[in-house]
């Protein structure tokens, strides 16, 4: 079976790293190299302190956290470096203090469903500073030893590398010929649409609208000299701030949630400034840096802010993914091995009914959307 992935960010890479690893089953990774989301991204693998309603969302962000130990196993016993993930806990402030309690009780209610929270504890001031101590703040935090940092762009090289399948740096377009689709003038059997905030421009030719659009991020990486970060906790005030301590001295801070910038991949300085401003606040550190760059990214997310995979309706084998917002780096490489799992006639950890594409996506040529 020869497959075709559009898209080489969180989804598509991972997808391509498990696809690898089935017999007979021929794998081609395309991407255009602009805008990628998953590139311009620092995580923050923490899902267990969201009070999002949408009980969904919740399940597939929680198993999203739960599926990375798996993850990062497979990629070791493969032999390969996973140094871009790592559980260094994280410290949550919150301006009102009787916050933290409820905060604490909820994420105390899910430890039996999600272990992987690990140690849960309300930290004093001097518990704080012995955890972080460039951290300007004041009064307690929220602590939970099992959250992890992230470094997008070093996953997806890693996952991509481990795949050993070829990658064409450029833009295409899908032409279905018969049962098979023909893409840079080859024919693929099944293909995967991990194109972000870019469906639409890759469906619209083959005669469908989907919900979905642009969100621009934009974030600070900080390098510093002789500072040790490996082990230090994310911080995560209220807004859009995260302060995320990385290996050897870089320290990245952001990022922005723009939904009015459209494929924009210029940089804002007033943006930027605005971030370093409230970091500053926090991590007085940032003047001391050695070197500051930047990086952006567009994220895709949906009306209703909630992420989807499957199938495309009425076009047999071409499966896709979208939607996943700020939340991408937790929930992408679960919704990649459920591709995976769907290409197989297989089903992995989640019930894809609840997250259809069928919501997002319809084709224009008929009458009636989808449900």
């Amino acid at each position: 079976m020869k497959v075709a992935i559009i898209g080489a960010g969180i989804v598509g890479s991972t997808a391509a790293y498990y696809l690898s690893k089935e017999e007979d089953v021929q794998v081609t990774v395309f991407d255009h190299g602009l805008g990628q989301a998953t590139k311009a991204a620092a995580g923050i693998i923490s899902p267990w302190f969201s009070r999002r309603r949408n009980k969904a969302w919740y399940k597939m962000a929680r198993l999203g956290a739960d599926f990375y130990p798996q993850l990062v196993a497979d990629l070791q016993k493969d032999g390969f470096d996973t140094s871009f993930y790592k559980q260094v806990g994280i410290l949550l402030h919150k301006k009102t203090p009787e916050h933290f309690q409820d905060l604490y009780d909820l994420a105390h209610s899910r430890i039996e469903e999600s272990p992987l929270i690990g140690e849960l504890k309300i930290l004093s001031e001097e518990d704080v500073k012995a955890a972080f101590p460039d951290l300007e703040t004041k009064g307690q935090m929220l602590y939970a030893s099992g959250a992890a940092r992230l470094d997008g762009a070093a996953l997806t090289e890693t996952l991509l590398q481990a795949a050993a399948c070829p990658v064409i740096c450029k833009e295409v377009t899908v032409t279905q010929v018969g049962n098979c689709y023909d893409i840079d003038s080859q024919h693929f059997d099944r293909v995967i649409l991990a194109t972000g905030a870019w469906l639409g421009k890759i469906l619209e030719p083959l005669g469908y609208e989907v919900d979905v659009r642009p969100q621009k991020g934009q974030l600070l990486d900080y390098q510093f000299e002789d500072y040790q970060t490996e082990n230090l906790p994310v911080f995560m005030p209220e807004g859009e701030l995260d302060v995320i301590p990385f290996v050897n001295g870089k320290v990245s801070v952001g990022a922005s949630h723009e939904n009015d910038k459209g494929f924009d991949l210029t940089v804002d300085q007033s943006v930027l400034d605005r971030l370093e401003s409230e970091a500053r606040v926090f991590f007085p550190k940032v003047d001391e840096a050695l070197a500051k760059t930047d990086r952006i990214g567009i994220r895709a997310y949906t009306s209703d802010f909630s992420p989807f995979y499957g199938h495309v309706p009425d076009l047999e084998g071409v499966y896709v993914a979208s939607g996943l917002g700020s939340s991408g780096l937790t929930t992408g490489p679960l919704i990649a091995r459920e591709l995976v799992s769907m290409l197989q006639n297989q089903t992995f950890w989640l019930d894809a009914e609840a997250y259809k594409a069928s919501n997002y996506i319809w084709n224009t040529l008929k009458a009636d959307k989808y449900s």
